[in-house]
């Protein structure tokens, strides 16, 4: 069996496990989430791997510019990612990472733009799933109505995510529908 290296990181919007698989980032999600068991089982099941707490070049490198990111000195990320689940969660988690810095979507925007409006459930649980946190921008996904809904790092840390990116991309009206939460 294989192995998936993994670091801890505490951050100001909470505490993240990053995790690295032959050479690309598998894991990046907040460590004290809800379906956390669900996440770790599907990555190590998926990658017939093992979590070994011990880090690598690459976890250096994320952890490098999550610190960057979170000072508001970066918008992008640019390390190889492995996205670990199924077929449609891929794609949900591939149409995430072209919500831009400093913008939002709906979960029924996203549905749309994957083609199935009928879709909006499957969405929202595959943007729940996501592992990449962060880097695949989930937080950047809210309701229909503008409100902020679910998130794994809790609404709390969406909210801090979603004003960090508005202020640092100088979006105001974004800014302006945050501080009505």
């Amino acid at each position: 069996m294989t192995q998936i290296n993994i670091q801890y990181l505490s951050t100001a919007f909470g505490e993240l496990i990053i995790g690295s698989f032959q050479g690309k980032l598998c894991l990046c999600d907040w460590r004290f989430r809800k379906m956390r068991v669900q996440v770790d089982s599907r990555i190590k099941s998926r990658l017939d791997a093992n979590y070994v707490l011990e880090t690598d070049d690459l976890i250096t490198q994320t952890t490098m510019q999550l610190n960057e990111y979170f000072k508001g000195e970066r918008q992008n990320f640019d390390m190889p990612i492995l996205l670990v689940g199924t077929d449609f969660q891929q794609r949900v988690w591939q149409q995430l990472q072209k919500v831009a810095y400093g913008e939002t979507a709906s979960y029924l925007q996203l549905a749309k733009d994957l083609g199935d409006v009928k879709a909006i459930r499957a969405v929202a649980t595959a943007n729940g799933a996501n592992a990449l946190s962060i880097i695949v921008p989930c937080h950047r996904i809210i309701g229909s109505d503008g409100k902020l809904v679910g998130y794994a790092g809790g609404l709390d840390s969406k909210k801090r995510l979603l004003s960090l990116e508005a202020n640092t991309a100088g979006v105001d009206g974004m800014r302006e529908s945050l501080d009505l939460f």
